[in-house]
């Protein structure tokens, strides 16, 4: 049972009955999920997303505006009262172990072998560990022992 509701869309869905589609439809481009990494790591204001990413003025903004109509970001009156920020919402901070998984994959797959890249860390300075899907009989689980099963409800 889904713990938020998505707004669909303003075109069709790439596949209506896959999550995975579903998903990359909402996030799937690189700007994306790199706005919503900038926002896991504490970026709140469009001039602060833009320094982190390089992004475009014009990508930024339609991005931001996407990601806020899904329900990933919220658009809030800074402290200040002077500006706007973005904040992740629930179903936004519920992607950190996507970027978790997607940054431990490029540490393994997107680096020469001792090439430096940022590594994520935990609250006392740990390197956080790798992360792995597992049956609920502690399994570890992958292409070989996972399948898809449709389901239609009535």
């Amino acid at each position: 049972m889904p713990r938020t509701a998505m707004r669909a869309p303003d075109r069709d869905w790439t596949d209506p009955d896959c999550p995975v589609a579903r998903t990359l439809d909402l996030v799937g481009d690189r700007w994306s999920l790199l706005v919503i990494r900038d926002a896991m790591d504490g970026a709140r204001s469009f001039t602060e997303f833009q320094r982190r990413t390089g992004i475009a003025r014009n990508i930024l903004t339609d991005r931001l505006r996407k990601l806020t109509a899904h329900g990933l970001l919220e658009q809030l009156t800074a402290p200040s009262g002077r500006r706007q920020e973005y904040v992740l919402t629930e179903a936004g901070r519920d992607l950190f172990p996507v970027v978790l998984t997607l940054r431990q994959w490029g540490e393994r797959h997107a680096f020469a072998p001792g090439e430096p890249h940022s590594i994520l860390v935990d609250e006392h300075g740990t390197r956080v560990p790798e992360i792995a899907p597992t049956s609920a009989d502690g399994i570890v689980l992958g292409t070989g022992n996972t399948r898809v099963q449709k389901t239609r409800e009535s």
